[in-house]
């Protein structure tokens, strides 16, 4: 099977292409086909196994996604045994539902023949060059994964047929035309209301507030009064674009010596070719160049390289190491000489060498701030460097301070404000100074300075000597200094127990057919009508559309709250019928329908696994 598909490759591309192409089915599809049952089993799905080994390549590829999706953050999570047993529990299962969702496609006797699979091939963009499969292009690819075109082939199968099994069952949703005008109608819908807000900022200075409230609510809520750690760093910050080194005109002229290869331009040729597919092409050609021909002509009427000929058959200045091993080895060394008929990778090719220009070393002159400037940047790196180690010594033998740190420097210490870990000064937001501050190393004891930090490299030839001065660790803030706050919260509470208290009394009166009186006694009044549509996300949209539409001629009544934390009386006055454009009442069928699809489809999945019998391995129940 597939014969057309086993020529050897050598080419080599990334995994992770491969990946893209075949999605998971490659790591956790290929079933028994790849690996035999040992015994060593992960677990047994109505009989057929899945082995520890898939089960290792599955959990080994989730492991890798969730590593490239969550970055540094997964270390942490990684180091937390039960996150790397729940990755595991998550492959197993995902390998158990394609268990079942192959069987049941066997007994639905779907199957997927060998010209679909030539097809599906044929038709991925990762197998092909220039829009046509490309064979060795595919057997490299599938061979970089350790697979054999047979092997790819069933795999493939497999997942063409769990697709034919997923398409047949979510594609058998519908909605009738009478179901879809209705459906538009009700999304479509308007509603007209009038509000009447309850503004609890007034009611919140008439409100009373006790110490004993003040304590208590501290007492029951101290969490939430968390002061941060929090630290203040001296630092000495070092950095070789600040050092400015002299630099003689001798030390320029000895660079420039000892690197004139730098500055030399090797010898360039120019060379004319005429590309044909066959040898008796070429040597037609040939004979036609000897007699005199045009050159130039015939490349661009008879060369079969589209690039090339558009020029006359001129290929530009080449160097020796952009100079292809035909050319080199065609022996022309005079301008104008024309070669023979040259075999090569490409087909047949006759070359002239149009021109050569001899090797140039740029003049000292020319390069001469160029190199200056060098010089002056390996010297500051140079310093930088021996400045860096001084500093190092220094800061290690004066433990008790940056004193010495600081002399050897040159510059005076930076001292910071307090920071926590959530407000790190931008001239220390740095990785590695974040991690030296906050992993407790430089901290002393009861808050006191601890030693100094070596050295801290970071990105740009900069380096920090760093030392915490002053250390506060994480505590419950005095109830002094969150007594203002606390008095807010309470007072806020209680007009919204107030206010919610009054739309209560209210609601119940316009209800009852008494709500004029009771709106005026309250100095409150409903406001213009507005109409709302289904589609806002606010408090008070969402609250008009649960309610009871109006009977004829009274309005519905209904309470909710503003985006202020006011509390809103609503009369809901009418509801209007909606209309939708086609397009897109089409896009909500077409969601509808695939929401209903993937319902159906996890239903059908749900009711394998009741039915299915699925024993779990020691390879599984071990890990």
């Amino acid at each position: 099977m597939m014969d057309n598909l086993r020529a050897a490759s050598n080419h080599v591309v990334l995994k992770i292409i491969l990946g893209l192409i075949i999605l998971s089915f490659v790591l956790t599809g290929v079933g028994n086909y790849l690996i035999g049952g040992n015994g060593d089993f992960a677990a047994k799905v109505n009989g057929d196994e899945i082995s520890r080994a898939q089960l290792e390549r599955a959990f080994s590829s989730e492991r890798s996604r969730q590593q490239q999706m969550l970055g540094e953050q997964f270390s942490t999570l990684a180091s937390n045994p039960g996150y790397m047993q729940q990755i595991r529990q998550q492959a197993l299962s995902q390998l158990i539902d394609e268990k079942l969702l192959d069987q049941y496609a066997k007994t639905l006797k779907l199957a997927i023949s060998d010209d679909q699979i030539k097809q599906a091939i044929f038709s991925q963009p990762a197998f092909q060059t220039d829009g046509k499969f490309d064979n060795a292009k595919y057997l490299g690819l599938i061979n970089n994964m350790g697979f054999s075109a047979d092997q790819y082939a069933e795999a493939l199968r497999k997942q063409l047929t769990t697709q034919q099994l997923i398409t047949s069952v979510t594609g058998t949703d519908f909605m009738l035309n009478g179901e879809t005008d209705a459906l538009a109608a009700l999304v479509a819908q308007q509603r007209q209301v009038r509000e009447a807000t309850i503004n609890v900022g007034a009611l919140v200075a008439k409100q009373a507030v006790t110490d004993e409230d003040v304590k208590n609510y501290y007492e029951q809520n101290k969490n939430s009064f968390m002061s941060p750690e929090q630290y203040r760093v001296s630092y000495i910050k070092l950095d070789a674009a600040s050092l400015h080194e002299n630099v003689s005109e001798s030390e320029i002229r000895s660079w420039y010596d000892q690197h004139q290869s730098d500055y030399t331009q090797p010898e360039r040729t120019r060379y004319s070719i005429i590309q044909t597919k066959t040898d008796a092409e070429a040597q037609a050609l040939l004979a036609e160049l000897k007699k005199g021909g045009d050159f130039a002509a015939l490349a661009k009427a008879k060369s079969s390289d589209p690039i090339s000929a558009r020029h006359g058959g001129d290929m530009g200045w080449l160097e020796p190491d952009t100079t292809p091993d035909e050319l080199k080895s065609a022996g022309l060394k005079e301008k104008g000489q024309l070669s023979g008929v040259i075999k090569s990778s490409v087909g047949f090719i006759i070359a002239r060498l149009d021109d050569i220009q001899p090797q140039q070393i740029k003049p000292y002159s020319a390069v001469h701030e160029d190199i200056a400037a060098k010089v002056k940047q390996e010297k500051a790196i140079d310093a930088y460097y021996k400045l860096q180690q001084k500093v190092s010594e220094a800061a290690s033998n004066d433990n008790e301070s940056l004193a010495g740190a600081e002399e050897v420097a040159g510059v005076k210490a930076v001292e910071t404000g307090w920071f926590s870990h959530d407000n790190v000064p931008a001239e220390l937001n740095f990785k590695p100074v974040q991690q030296a501050i906050f992993n407790g190393g430089l901290v002393g004891d009861n808050g006191a300075p601890g030693s100094n930090s070596d050295i801290i490299t970071v990105d740009g030839d900069r380096a920090f000597v760093l030392r915490v001065s002053e250390h506060k660790a994480e505590a419950v803030k005095p109830l002094s200094e969150v007594t203002a706050q606390i008095t807010d919260t309470l007072k806020t509470e209680k007009a919204q127990q107030e206010a919610k208290a009054l739309a209560d009394k209210l609601l119940a009166a316009l209800k009852a057919g008494k709500g004029e009186q009771a709106m005026k006694a309250a100095n409150l009044s409903f406001g213009q009508q507005q109409t709302l549509s289904r589609n806002g996300q606010d408090a008070i949209t969402q609250a008009v559309f649960a309610m009871t539409p109006p009977a004829k001629d009274q309005p519905s009544w209904g309470v909710s709250e503003d985006g202020q934390g006011n509390v809103v009386l609503i009369a809901l006055d009418n509801v209007k019928t909606g209309t939708m454009p086609d397009a897109q009442k089409q896009a909500m069928v077409q969601g509808v329908t695939q929401n209903n699809a993937q319902i159906a489809f996890e239903a059908l999945l749900s009711n394998l696994r009741k039915e299915g019998k699925i024993k779990y391995g020691a390879a599984a129940q071990a890990q």
